[in-house]
């Protein structure tokens, strides 16, 4: 994201790590299940049940450090962008001056891991989705956001 003459980054970011480990969770699962199949597979040799589980949890381990890397969060004193894709590309972006709302939501599992999402209404309406999802510190997004609209000249 290229920034125009004057603007500044106030925050930029990806989902927090904790914001997926159910994804880990499952996933190591799924790599002992197959551990276990490769173990009785093989014929009771244990070096490959530890081979397979070895191979699952690093494609694992792989999988979600691509889905956070992936994601990028930025807000500028001048608008919110969020990049998605690694190989392709997709960029949703407003103007802060388009914002009407910022909701933060948690659930009790998001709130004891400190992740939460950050959703912005903006005048595009309903049909138009712009939430960071997985950040940490969803308040302190929305408190950066909500100070740089009033500092805005329309609004200050």
């Amino acid at each position: 994201m290229e920034l125009a003459e004057g603007e500044t980054i106030l925050f930029e970011g990806h989902p927090s790590w904790r914001s997926i480990l159910a994804f880990y969770f499952k996933g190591a699962l799924i790599a002992l299940v197959a551990a276990v199949i490769g173990y009785f597979a093989t014929g009771s040799e244990v070096g490959w049940g530890v081979v397979v589980l070895l191979v699952f949890l690093a494609g694992v381990i792989l999988v979600g450090l691509i889905m956070r890397i992936a994601v990028t969060y930025r807000v500028t004193d001048q608008r919110l962008n969020i990049q998605r894709g690694i190989l392709s590309r997709r960029v949703q972006e407003t103007r802060l001056t388009r914002v009407q709302n910022v909701n933060t939501e948690q659930g009790p599992l998001e709130r004891l891991l400190r992740v939460g999402a950050v959703d912005f209404d903006t005048a595009a309406g309903d049909d138009y989705d712009f939430t960071f999802r997985g950040v940490a510190d969803p308040e302190g997004i929305a408190r950066r956001v909500d100070q740089a609209i009033r500092a805005m000249p329309i609004h200050g």
